[in-house]
């Protein structure tokens, strides 16, 4: 291989920022980094997945200690990718809360999605020795489960497949805030390489219907209003359909991996190329539409190895070994 991920040379720190979307409610983001959300209620707290590491989540914790000392009681994984979960031990949280889709994405290749996420970003898996191994569900949903803080309703739901077959959202129906996960980025670019990307939009649909006037998507800053949160979610719809839009016009015509790369490549560049992580995203959101586009329903797991055979083909247009596309 020639060349690293582009993430691999993404070394520089990102700037923090700690937004109130509403009373006790806030988000923690960092100029493209994976985001966390807090819901302060009557009683306790409940975190929106955890950062990477536990070191790192101890500056989400130390945020929410400046504005309230009420327990931390309640973790929700928005889906299963190491990025988001591992830093879970660092808040000793009663319930960690996930989908019974994601339990069973973590039970069937958690450990290798750990190892391939931690190879593929070693900025956002800082004082990686400080995890004590995947982070378990104690408390699995199957569409909706509702907590009460007190008086504050929150709402966890799992609307459909997107990002991963497990994603979950969760929503304050009074106050209307959305805490959406990867399934919605903002000025990002989404990954799609564990990704259902005919039903994502589908997905999105539903999330919209809603009616979240403030929101804090998986990646890019938090958005204040109706206008940012529809600019969100249309720009994150645009993406994936352009993206699977562009791979299957190629896969139909019988090109192989590395031609339909550098044709989507150029197509999407225009519009989405200085949007966060492209470089890094593109590769792997290709290689998952082509599959997908040649009916490979489920994804592939990715795996250290994977991610070096895939770099080869995209670079050098060998051939990827893998589960066969259906006739």
């Amino acid at each position: 291989m020639s060349r690293g991920f582009a993430s691999q040379n993404d070394l520089a720190e990102k700037t923090v920022s700690f937004d109130e979307l509403g009373e006790g409610l806030y988000a923690y983001t960092a100029e493209g980094d994976p985001n966390t959300g807090i819901v302060v209620g009557d009683d306790s707290v409940l975190v929106v997945d955890t950062q990477a590491t536990p070191v790192m989540a101890e500056d989400v914790i130390r945020r929410i200690r400046e504005v309230t000392d009420k327990p931390i009681e309640h973790i929700v994984l928005s889906h299963y990718h190491a990025v988001r979960v591992l830093g879970a031990s660092a808040y000793g949280a009663r319930n960690v809360i996930a989908s019974r889709p994601t339990w069973e994405l973590i039970r069937e290749r958690g450990q290798q999605d750990y190892e391939s996420e931690a190879g593929r970003f070693p900025r956002l898996f800082r004082s990686l020795e400080s995890v004590p191994g995947l982070t378990w569900p104690t408390l699995v949903f199957e569409d909706r489960l509702t907590l009460f803080l007190g008086e504050r309703e929150v709402q966890i739901l799992h609307l459909g497949r997107g990002h991963t077959k497990g994603d979950t959202v969760v929503w304050l129906p009074k106050e209307k805030v959305l805490f959406a996960g990867d399934l919605v980025e903002y000025g990002a670019t989404p990954y799609t390489g564990d990704a259902y990307l005919k039903d994502w939009p589908q997905t999105l649909e539903r999330l919209s219907a809603l009616g979240p006037e403030k929101l804090v998507p998986g990646r890019g800053a938090a958005l204040q209003s109706p206008a940012q949160v529809e600019e969100a979610i249309a720009g994150t719809r645009d993406f994936v359909t352009a993206l699977y839009g562009a791979v299957e016009t190629g896969a139909r015509a019988g090109r192989d991996l590395k031609a339909i790369y550098d044709e989507t490549l150029a197509r999407l560049q225009p519009r989405f190329g200085n949007w966060v992580i492209f470089e890094h995203c593109m590769p792997f959101d290709v290689t998952r539409a082509y599959d997908e586009a040649r009916g490979i329903a489920d994804p592939q797991i990715w795996t250290a190895e994977r991610d070096r055979e895939m770099w080869q083909a995209l670079e050098k247009g060998t051939a990827m070994k893998g589960a066969e596309a259906n006739p």
